[in-house]
């Protein structure tokens, strides 16, 4: 899940091939991140101990802090990996061939089948996923790259005239994240949450209060 992809590990910016060092540290590192997310998924964060990653990874409890300053750090790494996921799956979404409403329900569909297979012990790493979305600053870095995925959906949706003008792209993007945040919120700290069909309903009334009816658009087609 964590292996960098090959040319990335051959290679770093500018060009400049890894030594057999680096590609050893960048395995080991591998490993432990590896080890670390068999473990969550199995007990929780709170009951992985960093002494049970070292040796699922088989690694010195040194090594594990030459890599991560703390069991924070490496949580840290985890969620910046989902959220990297995240933003794949808005962007695969924004891509499906369909309608407005079909890129909504395509995203909350798939977002609701990832979270529920990666099982209860998920749950624990939503709010570590909000953390880094809002690490510090005034505009946080990882925030605002939610923010434009989203809004990718929306402006997907004027160029191809199946879209609301009754409301601003602001308004509609910032309705697309609420609802993406609700859902995480709620499945993390309610018992027995019903994901899934809470992600459909609330992908059909956020197609409907966003999609122009199809008869309107053959009414009013796009200039």
């Amino acid at each position: 899940m964590y292996h960098m992809e090959a040319a990335d590990e051959a290679e770093r910016p500018g060009g400049r091939d890894l030594s057999r060092r680096e590609r050893r540290k960048l395995e080991v590192r591998n490993r432990i991140l590896e080890a670390s997310v068999e473990l969550i998924e199995a007990n929780g964060v709170a009951a992985t101990k960093v002494v049970e990653i070292c040796e699922r990874a088989d690694v010195a409890h040194k090594t594990f802090f030459n890599h991560f300053a703390s069991k924070q750090h490496l949580l840290s790494e985890i969620a910046q990996h989902r959220l990297n996921e995240l933003l794949a799956n808005i962007e695969q979404a924004r891509k499906q061939p369909t309608s407005t409403r079909g890129r909504i329900q395509h995203f909350f569909e798939n977002l609701a089948l990832n979270v529920d297979e990666a099982g209860p012990m998920h749950r624990e790493l939503v709010n570590e996923i909000v953390r880094v979305i809002h690490e510090t600053g005034d505009e946080p870095e990882q925030a605002r790259r939610l923010h434009d995925a989203f809004e990718s959906i929306i402006r997907e949706g004027a160029a191809s005239g199946d879209l609301t003008d009754r409301h601003s792209f602001e308004t509609l993007t910032e309705m697309l994240m609420g609802a993406f945040y609700v859902l995480m919120f709620s499945w993390a700290n309610l018992e027995n949450y019903p994901l899934r069909e809470q992600a459909r309903a609330t992908a059909r009334f956020l197609a409907d209060s966003m999609s122009v009816p199809k008869k309107e658009q053959e009414r009013c087609p796009k200039k």
